[in-house]
């Protein structure tokens, strides 16, 4: 479990983190979300101790990341991909990790091999791709097998099969009862992957939801044979009918399920019945126009 509490940093006069608060729950995998500036890699620089709050506190596993006598095992951390040795191999970053930690040689070589990189474990990471780098950061991250794997964009840089492995390795350890925490701008990826969102903007909280919530419906989509006699029937107060097409209309003000069974009671025939959502992406736009610190002219 992460819990930052009340946290807030400064530098000088700038206040990057504000009085912010959440908690990445054990066995879900929690979307850290917010525009370029909005403190997401300082409050994640925070909760490992790399940047120290000005005040509140954060916990990792109900303590301060910094009082643990095996900070690997309690919590594996994507911040750089690029952070390490660039003369080093694979294997040799990973064993010198390892043996701070007493963690075996075994261990390196299942992490590389879980990370698709057992190939390629005696070359030196300068001469990696960027989505190598971001294998072996992941595989770094596991190495001690935590209980709480934090990632910053961890699908930066892999092809669409590395891509899908970090989807379904996220997805499984938050079924084994891990607390995952991910950030990324990719709107898409987070929502095939996130159960629940923490979403901040200049530093504030904005939201903290379930995705489900977060994205909601906005209306719904239906073909008949009888738009007219189904417009009879759902007419009520709040409730809008718009025509999209001579069969098709857009219903908002009521549910699918009160609209199937309207038409039901009256025998019209419905060939689709489609809610039509807000997809995350739209419904993150939304929410942080107005905390955007850098905006590009239109």
């Amino acid at each position: 479990m992460i819990q930052v509490r009340e946290v807030t940093k400064r530098y000088g006069a700038k206040t990057v983190v504000d009085h912010l608060s959440f908690t990445a729950q054990p066995g879900q995998v929690t979307g850290f979300l917010g525009p370029n500036g909005a403190g997401k890699s300082t409050t994640m620089r925070m909760v490992v101790g790399l940047d120290a709050p000005s005040s509140g506190d954060v916990l990792v596993n109900g303590k301060p990341y910094a009082s643990s006598p095996a900070p690997l095992r309690e919590i594996g951390v994507l911040l750089e991909a690029k952070a390490v040795h660039p003369g080093r191999t694979a294997v040799s970053h990973l064993l010198a990790m390892a043996r701070t930690h007493g963690i075996p040689r075994s261990r390196v070589d299942e992490v590389l091999g879980l990370a698709g990189l057992s190939a390629v474990a005696h070359k030196r990471v300068g001469a990696f791709s960027l989505g190598m780098g971001q294998r072996l950061g992941i595989a770094a991250a596991l190495l001690g097998d935590p209980a709480v794997v934090m990632l910053d964009e961890p699908v930066n840089g892999l092809d669409p099969e590395g891509v899908l492995w970090v989807r379904n390795l996220l997805a499984g350890l938050a079924a084994e009862g891990r607390t995952v925490m991910l950030s990324s701008h990719l709107m898409t990826e987070v929502a095939l992957i996130a159960d629940h969102l923490v979403i901040v903007g200049r530093g504030k909280l904005l939201a903290d939801t379930s995705v489900a919530d977060f994205v909601t419906s906005e209306g719904v989509r239906v073909v008949t044979a009888a738009p007219d006699a189904l417009r009879a029937v759902i007419a009520a107060a709040g409730v809008t009918v718009t025509s999209t097409g001579a069969e098709e209309l857009f219903v908002t003000g009521i549910t699918a399920r009160e609209i199937g069974l309207a038409a039901a009671t009256r025998g019209i025939p419905l060939f689709e019945l489609t809610p039509q959502n807000t997809s995350l992406e739209e419904a993150f736009m939304n929410l942080t126009h107005d905390a955007v610190e850098y905006e590009a002219a239109r």
